[in-house]
């Protein structure tokens, strides 16, 4: 075929010689001098014609071929035939697991054509790149596409490493002796097998982003040995519409990331239909990798088609394949040979003739290039060679390939699950699996012995290559967590200083960090509000880490705090990223799995841009087992005064609560973020429990106190004792920063009313909850033994008085622990949007200032028969609260 031109310069040539003339001095000069001195020439050349004020053409786009010409190609080093048996018996299983578990239990679901697709992808991958964990590498790091999880499957059946029964087992997780498989890759699930969760969809992009990124991060620190690991992503055409997928690019070619390597498994399809059946998916995905700077390698067309190029003499061939779009493709693939020679080699004699000598059945059998084994073992060559920068392949393949009428192209093919008796045979002989139709029909899982070339070949690559993928590690080397006392300043209160909850954690944070030993395992994590939560003094400390190092002078470098950026430095500023910042956090609280080394990540936030914003990649977090702390700053509806509607968070704890293995607490003082972190640093680093600790704390300053004495048992399990009285009438539940006002109502209570209140702190409303229902829990399944008492009933249960349990949140986040305290509970929170104005007046608006306290505290002992209902009458008169104003939920 000539030169890769583009359509245009196909349709508009004026002078074709002229044109081929200057194509083969740049071919020349390439051969001669080499691609560096041809790649310069050009751009010196470009740069010249805009000096003449002639626009230069602004193609980010290359021709619709394979990127590697046949000719550039190197020999296979595998057995081509041993590697389509393997290949076909991991498609036949994989296939068969889906069928055979949707026959038995219907709707269980699954998926067989994502990974029909993907096989050659997966399967030159594991055969020849792949490192595990016992190469001298130390092993890449892999996100497999969710859907493909049968084939992954099916492959550790051939190893050995899985049993019939446990894919007898696919999609039930409550199998017996724990031999079910999970319906994607779930570490939570699988914690010795899966090592990321990717699914959901989207996700896995940046996550894998920041995740090579957090390497270069280790070894530029010294804390690992750069030993050649990539990061290898396994990604889906469609799932790159997803925002996230596409939204760190330019991080990865900014950090030259050139140990990370996407590959897209372009089957044109989505779920419902064509991903651009107007247009090509690829060429605009190509686009969007190359204008971020990344090498891209397409792997378009099969072995066949190559020679079908050559005979393209006048380029048409190329103009063809240029103009149709993936609704085309699709078709073809779908309707066969006849409609191919007919729709696509049909527009032009000169392109039948191109096609003369193959019968409908081999246009039929034109492949491509995602499913031709030379064409991907090229394609990664190339990209773990890639230097300076992150690389993406961009393989085309056909989603549900092999399935036949079952589905082969189909728009219904996602979600076929099923077989008849026809395609299964179809199956089978397609992929040469050694049944007997009658054999075929029942679906049997087929495995050859141990000495059979396959097995024997399958398990010796993957010893070459450092061992079992996918495969994790489920504990790092210990921290030594240093003793509590280091947060003396913390727990003895600051007496006369005001400050807030916010400022005391950054001191924590602060003395942390230069522990010695411990220290440089913090990992302190910021999206761009550094200066807004007074981190900035770290800055110099710390530094911010760069792997471009600081090449200019800040414009604050006059300053003692200036922005320094440095190779090795500890803090990641990520900028306005909430989903990089919570990859990072992701990333370095896997490191203890992935690399064996224990960080503890504190990703600190505006509290509103957490759950809410990015609580997905939180859940994803959870399955991956993440260890680390979420601080939520600048947290409540009410103390952040200025802010409004958007800023104020009333409602992550409920977030938090809803979130299996997240530890969430509000706290109101100095000691209790002390007592809770270094419980948390104990429990995530030293006993290496798979829990997330969410902090949340907020910027009003007021004063410290030192920490009760023999608290901080209770502090961790959720509540303890401020006030004691002898014969209370009442009890006041306060959290986070609203014990201030819980604690000037109860003085009003008693100044006003001759009512002295008991006063507790709840730092979490959520554990507490939890623990009850453990509790209720244990007593439920064991009725014949003594009945268990809670922790609130250990607490509360010698006085039934009325509670009234008040926090910056909403009413739902208190009223968590209602059926566990005994006597009438009331709950008072800041449910509706936030707003802007000052703390009294927001907390007057929305009802949970301590005049409003008292009140509900009268009304609470009045219901109860305690006091006149009359008393409650007087409060609102007393204190000047109007009867009428609006419900706060719904202005």
């Amino acid at each position: 075929m000539k030169a890769n031109q583009d359509n245009n310069s196909l349709i508009n040539d004026s002078d074709p010689e002229e044109t081929q003339e200057w194509i083969e001095s740049i071919q020349d000069m390439a051969e001669d001098s080499g691609g560096d001195r041809a790649r310069f020439i050009l751009s010196r050349l470009i740069d010249h014609v805009e000096s003449l004020g002639i626009p230069s053409p602004a193609n980010i786009t290359t021709p619709f071929i394979n990127t590697i010409r046949k000719d550039l190609e190197a020999p296979f080093p595998g057995d081509r035939a041993i590697e389509r048996s393997i290949k076909s018996i991991v498609r036949w299983n994989a296939m068969a697991m889906v069928v055979r578990a949707n026959k038995k239990n219907a709707g269980l679901g699954g998926h067989i054509s994502t990974y029909a697709s993907a096989a050659t992808l997966l399967e030159i991958a594991f055969n020849h790149f792949l490192k595990g964990r016992k190469h001298k590498s130390g092993g890449d790091l892999v996100y497999f596409q969710g859907h493909s999880s049968p084939g992954i499957y099916a492959r550790a059946f051939l190893e050995g490493r899985l049993t019939k029964n446990n894919l007898e087992n696919f999609r039930r997780d409550l199998a017996e002796d724990r031999a079910g498989l999970s319906s994607y890759p779930h570490p939570w699930l699988m914690p010795e097998f899966w090592q990321f969760a990717t699914v959901s969809m989207g996700l896995s992009p940046i996550m894998a982003i920041y995740q090579a990124r957090f390497m270069h991060y280790l070894t530029d620190r010294n804390l690992i040995e750069n030993k050649g690991q990539k990061i290898w992503a396994f990604l889906g055409d469609g799932e790159m519409d997803e925002p996230e997928a596409m939204g760190a690019l330019t991080l990865a070619s900014r950090e030259k990331l050139d140990n990370l390597i996407f590959v897209i498994n372009c089957n044109l399809q989505r779920l419902d239909g064509p991903v651009r059946g107007n247009s090509k998916i690829v060429q605009e995905l190509e686009g969007a990798f190359r204008g971020a700077g990344w090498k891209v390698i397409k792997v378009l067309w099969g072995e066949p088609w190559d020679a079908l190029f050559e005979k393209d003499e006048n380029g048409l061939l190329q103009k063809r394949i240029e103009e149709v779009v993936d609704g085309d493709l699709l078709k073809y693939v779908v309707e066969g040979g006849a409609y191919m020679r007919e729709h696509f080699f049909g527009k032009s004699p000169e392109l039948l003739s191109i096609v003369e000598h193959l019968s409908d059945e081999e246009l039929e059998k034109l492949t491509v290039g995602g499913h031709e084994p030379v064409k991907v073992y090229n394609a990664y060559a190339s990209a773990i060679k890639s230097e300076g920068r992150p690389t993406v392949i961009l393989a085309r393949t056909i989603k549900g390939y092999g399935m036949g009428e079952a589905g082969e192209g189909k728009n219904v093919t996602h979600q076929q699950k099923k077989l008849n008796e026809k395609e299964l045979i179809h199956f089978k002989s397609r992929f040469d699996i050694p049944l007997t139709n009658a054999e075929a029909k029942k679906m049997p899982f087929y495995r050859p012995g141990n000495n059979s070339k396959e097995v024997k070949y399958i398990n010796k690559q993957r010893k070459a290559l450092g061992g079992a993928i996918p495969s994790r590690r489920t504990r790092g080397k210990k921290l030594t967590v240093p003793q509590v006392e280091i947060f003396s300043e913390l727990l003895d209160g600051y007496g006369d200083r005001n400050l807030s909850t916010t400022m005391a954690f950054v001191r924590l944070l602060t003395i942390l960090t230069k522990e010695k030993e411990f220290g440089k395992h913090v990992v302190p994590i910021i999206p761009d509000e550094a200066r807004t939560f007074g981190v900035d003094p770290l800055f110099r400390q710390l530094g911010i880490y760069s792997h471009s190092g600081q090449k200019y002078d800040p414009v604050d470098s006059d300053q003692f705090l200036y922005y320094k950026e440095a190779i090795d430095g500890q803090i990641l500023e990520e900028g306005i990223t909430e989903a990089g910042a919570i990859s990072s956090f992701i990333a370095a609280g896997t490191a203890y799995s992935n690399h064996g080394i224990n960080m503890v990540p504190m990703y600190m936030y505006y509290s509103m841009f957490g759950f809410q914003r990015v609580w997905d990649f939180i859940w994803a977090a959870g399955d991956m087992r993440t260890r680390g702390f979420l601080i939520g700053a600048t947290a409540g509806r009410t103390t952040l005064n200025g802010e409004g509607l958007q800023h104020q968070d009333g409602h992550s704890h409920l977030a938090a609560a809803a979130t299996p293995n997240v530890r969430a607490y509000d706290l109101a003082y100095s000691y209790e973020i002390a007592t809770i972190i270094h419980h948390g640093l104990e429990e995530m680093f030293k006993k290496q429990k798979d829990v997330i600790y969410y902090l949340t704390l907020e910027n009003e300053n007021y004063k410290h106190p030192p920490i009760p004495k023999g608290a901080e048992k209770d502090i961790i399990a959720g509540m303890y004792k401020i006030h004691s009285t002898k014969k209370p009438l009442l009890r006041l539940l306060g959290s986070g920063p609203l014990m201030g006002e819980t604690l000037a109502a109860a003085e009003l209570l008693r100044k006003d009313w001759n009512i002295d209140p008991g006063v507790w702190c709840v730092t979490s409303f959520s554990e507490l909850r939890r623990e009850a229902e453990k509790t209720e829990r244990w007593n439920l399944i064991h009725p014949d033994k003594k009945r268990r008492p809670t922790h609130l009933e250990k607490k509360l249960r010698k006085h039934h008085v009325p509670t009234v349990a008040v926090s910056d949140y909403v009413k739902m986040v208190s009223e968590q622990i209602a059926p566990y305290v005994p006597g009438p509970y009331h709950a008072l929170g800041t449910d509706g949007f936030g707003r802007s104005d000052t703390r009294a007046n927001l907390r007057k608006f929305f009802e949970v200032d301590r005049y409003y306290i008292v009140l509900t505290a009268l009304r609470a002992l009045a219901l109860n028969n305690d006091i006149e209902i009359d008393i409650a009458e007087k409060a609102v008169k007393k204190y000047k609260l109007d009867p009428e104003k609006p419900n706060p939920i719904h202005v």
